[in-house]
């Protein structure tokens, strides 16, 4: 049994590699090991993940897709997530999920006969889509809350924006200069690309008002 991990963090401000003990102390209770991990610092609602895309390419059939929460590996809308879903089902991949029990069968291989494995397989893909709709419905509400806090926040006159990190920004700009491409400077900066396009984006525009 091929087993990959995926460890997921929202922000650079976030330890992506946190879950490890975790994970490993989940498959050592089934005399396991993990063969890989693949750690990243991004939005479990975008689709735009490069560490989730390689676990994908590198995957083959039945090897087992492990993962803290089913959060850490989708926040998606629902049309994102039927992709990703079909995505892992086209690799034949299994999803086990330490906070999902009825997944925890696929680390049991060859213990069921195949009745058995196939009705607890169509209750694992129910629950499966069912927690992926919470972790969406759980991220929107979060979201819906911070902006209503940001809102009132305005009104009381309190609300400043989120305090840039200059430091980074600085090295941001660095590479930017050095020639690095976008992605490539997010990755050496530990930013997002969002980010990296915001201080290309102010260093542009400083460029032009100094030839005013």
């Amino acid at each position: 049994m091929f087993i990959r991990a995926y460890l997921r963090a929202s922000t650079h401000d976030q330890d992506a590699s946190r879950a490890k003990d975790s994970l490993e102390t989940f498959t050592q209770g089934f005399e396991k090991v993990i063969a890989c991990q693949y750690v990243e610092n991004a939005s479990g609602a975008t689709t735009e993940r490069r560490e989730l895309q390689r676990l994908l390419t590198d995957a083959l059939q039945g090897d087992v897709l492990l993962v803290e929460s089913i959060d850490r590996l989708s926040r998606l809308p629902v049309d994102d997530w039927k992709k990703l879903r079909s995505e892992i089902d086209q690799k034949g991949l299994r999803v086990v999920s330490v906070d999902l029990p009825t997944s925890h069968q696929a680390m049991r291989a060859n213990e069921d006969d195949e009745f058995t494995a196939r009705m607890l397989d169509a209750v694992n893909s129910m629950m499966l889509d069912m927690m992926a709709a919470i972790a969406r419905k759980d991220y929107e509400q979060r979201r819906e809350r911070q902006q209503q806090g940001i809102e009132k926040a305005k009104t009381q006159g309190k609300y400043n924006g989120r305090p840039v990190d200059e430091v980074k920004h600085k090295r941001i700009a660095e590479l930017l200069k050095a020639g690095f491409s976008i992605r490539k400077t997010a990755e050496h900066a530990g930013a997002s690309t969002y980010t990296v396009q915001k201080v290309k984006s102010n260093m542009i525009d400083l460029s032009l008002d100094s030839k005013v």
